[in-house]
């Protein structure tokens, strides 16, 4: 919606004024920037370099976006939007490959997995269930034995159904 109301020289710094703190925010937690996709970011964490906290890596990262996220809404509240500019995020944790996909004139370094499209699908759940955040109630168990303290207690969503993911799922969310 937003960019059909403004400028697309605005457009864009919004988003890089955006990615401009956000990307901290991701690398102080051992993650690494994978791509960018239009208005979102994905990132991994443990996928380039091995890493036994990669889980609770990625859920600290996925807190501290969230307030950075509030903080940065607040400054834009003057732009005279109809609607606040909204930070949804997801998490999951699982074995991906890190490849490089392509072709000969054209090659991409990329992650590819089970944990990456499920990633991507509670991302976009995140408007059904009206949530900030997603995230397995498996990939938290896995983070909190990896050290991770929830900066904001979660709240359980229990047997969801979420888009092309076969059966239900027990997921844990940010409001």
């Amino acid at each position: 919606r937003f960019s059909s109301v403004v400028a697309p020289r605005d457009v864009v710094a919004m988003l890089t004024g955006f990615h401009s703190r956000i990307i901290p925010v991701i690398r102080a937690n051992n993650g690494v920037v994978d791509k960018f996709l239009g208005d979102g970011v994905m990132a991994t964490f443990g996928a380039i370099d091995a890493s036994q906290t990669a889980a609770a890596d990625a859920l600290r990262a996925l807190d501290a976006i969230l307030v950075e996220a509030e903080a940065w809404q607040i400054e834009k509240q003057g732009l005279g939007l109809s609607a606040p500019l909204l930070v949804n995020g997801a998490v999951a944790s699982g074995h991906v490959v890190f490849a490089a996909l392509g072709s000969d004139d054209r090659l991409e370094y990329t992650v590819i997995g089970e944990a990456v499209n499920l990633a991507a699908k509670l991302e976009k759940h995140n408007k059904a269930e009206r949530t900030r955040a997603l995230f397995p109630e498996s990939t938290l168990a896995r983070a909190l034995t990896q050290g991770y303290r929830p900066a904001f207690e979660p709240e359980r969503r229990n047997n969801a159904r979420v888009a092309g993911v076969d059966g239900p799922m027990n997921l844990c969310a940010r409001l």
